[in-house]
């Protein structure tokens, strides 16, 4: 086990969660559980035009719903904060500052116009602009200024940016390269001379994703970076500041991209909205233009089912099982079996795996979520009528017996995979059939089902105990003893109770809806049909 693990999750709050943000996030915390660690949460919100309003809320509400919280992070204050990088920004100038002082930066007061006109002169020489080692004494910064002017426009209060000088040609020639264990993708090396210099702080007095990032994750101890792969460029700028201001680098892992279903690009926002299915683990709404995002919340979807199907997206056990619970994949989960390839999202997995969740929640959980629906869906139940309620008082005037709807879930819950499912599933529990399945009513009515289905409402009308037992016991003799074949009563029963040749048994209907609405609906399908 490694000792002292930090790992740090570190969203902008620029808008919703991505479920590959949410996938980031659960590795850093299953790692961090799996090594008795500590796991961070730090809003990286440098970057306030691009601000979102509630983006930050919506962040820490995902991950408390998904079940991976936070140690430390904001409303969790530990030693290390604050955990908000704009609250931080005091922090970052003195390290800007260090660099310049050693040499590993500079300060650069080439304007937005210049830049733009070196880009489009290298443009029509086919060629592509990068500020480095190779034009920096060219442009205008403190490489190629003397020290007076530069301390002069300084003084005057000149626009300027800090650059960090990747390359340095009097130690290093034009060459040099930096590399890197990463724990997902083995040994990587980058080339120097292909780099540019970034910029570390900028003209507006705050820093950089780069130097913010670096600097925070030093002074958090955060002992490894988790995060997707789309950073992998940035490493070689990472370590190379690491050893600029003198640092041990944290241990890196890269993680793969969540592919569309197709398996070719990147997971999107537009992929859910055009093949139906949520790619934010909440619901979110746009607050500048109100439009409204599915939520795998919102959308029927169980947490431990969302974390199950997104530890797998990149990751593997090496076996065959493929349901776990938090606890399991806490002590399963291993960096070194993620795979460096994209990971394909599978719509139909992710609700394979909440109809196995769907099964093994409570009855009577499930029930609750189940009755908004039914209260919405019923036109005849709750009404005044007494007619309308059944003989065993399942219903009173404006409620529904939440005992008696946790039965019916019982009943129906394995044919699902959602709470939304379950109205066309059991309708039939709660309103009498309106109208019958017109090739069901072809298959279920012959010559001689009237004269039967007359005979089975005496038969049903003597039994006492109304149980399903009994039902089963009386209804199944009285068939062997007419010597007539099953179907020939049956089809026409289940036809009558739920208005199709569909259900669970239908001796559970029948016990369940009462004698007296069992009867009802068989007169009704022999004056219907």
């Amino acid at each position: 086990m490694i000792k002292n693990v930090r790992v740090r999750f570190a969203p902008s709050p620029t808008g919703p969660l991505h479920i590959g943000g949410v996938r980031t996030a659960l590795f850093n915390y299953l790692f961090a559980k799996k090594h008795n660690g500590v796991f961070v949460l730090r809003i990286e919100d440098t970057d306030q035009n691009r601000y979102v309003k509630g983006a930050e809320q919506y962040i820490i509400d995902a991950l408390n719903w998904c079940g991976i919280p936070f140690d430390e992070g904001p409303g969790k204050e530990g030693d290390l904060g604050p955990y908000r990088q704009s609250e931080r920004k005091h922090i970052y100038k003195e390290y800007a500052d260090k660099l310049v002082a050693s040499g590993g930066a500079y300060y650069a007061f080439d304007t937005a116009e210049e830049l733009d006109f070196h880009r489009k002169d290298h443009e029509a020489k086919g060629k592509t602009f990068i500020y480095n080692w190779h034009n920096r004494e060219k442009l205008t910064n403190s490489i190629s200024l003397p020290k007076e002017e530069v301390d002069k426009r300084i003084a005057n209060g000149e626009d300027y940016v800090i650059r960090f000088k990747m390359l340095d040609l009097k130690t290093e020639g034009s060459h040099g390269t930096i590399s890197t264990t990463d724990i997902i993708r083995g040994h990587v090396t980058f080339r120097k001379e292909v780099l540019d210099d970034k910029i570390l702080f900028k003209s507006d007095g705050m820093p950089t994703y780069h130097l913010a990032n670096i600097v925070d994750d030093h002074l958090m101890k955060i002992t490894h970076v988790i995060r997707g792969e789309e950073w992998l460029p940035s490493v070689p700028l990472h370590i190379a500041l690491y050893h600029a201001l003198g640092w041990k680098a944290p241990g890196f892992a890269h993680l793969p991209l969540i592919l569309k279903p197709t398996g070719k690009g990147k997971l999107s926002k537009r992929d859910g909205e055009k093949l139906g299915f949520p790619v934010f683990p909440l619901e979110w709404k746009d607050p500048k233009t109100g439009i409204i995002s599915k939520g795998y919340k919102e959308e029927g979807y169980f947490p431990e089912a969302v974390i199950n199907f997104l530890s797998f997206l990149g990751w593997n056990p090496g076996t065959e099982q493929e349901i776990f619970s938090l606890e399991e994949l806490i002590s399963t989960f291993d960096l070194e079996r993620v795979h460096k390839a994209g990971a394909r999202f599978d719509p139909d997995k992710t609700k394979w795996y909440n109809h196995h969740y769907m099964q093994e929640q409570h009855n009577d959980d499930l029930a609750e979520q189940f009755l908004p629906i039914i209260n919405n869906n019923l036109s005849v139940i709750l009404n005044e009528s007494e007619e309308s309620h059944y003989e065993i008082s399942r219903f009173t005037r404006n409620d529904i017996d939440v005992n008696y709807v946790s039965l019916v879930v019982g009943l129906i819950k394995e044919r699902a995979s959602f709470v939304s499912e379950f109205w066309d599933l059991s309708h039939f529990f709660f309103e009498a059939p309106k109208t019958y399945d017109e090739k069901a009513s072809k298959k279920a009515f012959k010559d001689g089902t009237k004269e039967l289905m007359v005979e089975l409402i005496s038969i049903i009308n003597s039994i006492e105990d109304f149980s399903v037992e009994v039902l089963q016991k009386q209804i199944k003799s009285w068939i062997v003893n007419k010597e007539i074949g099953f179907g020939k009563v049956m089809m026409p029963l289940r036809l009558a109770l739920v208005g199709a040749l569909k259900g669970p048994q239908v001796f559970d209907i029948m016990y369940m809806i009462g004698k007296v609405e069992t009867i009802k609906r068989i007169e009704k399908v022999i004056d219907s049909i």
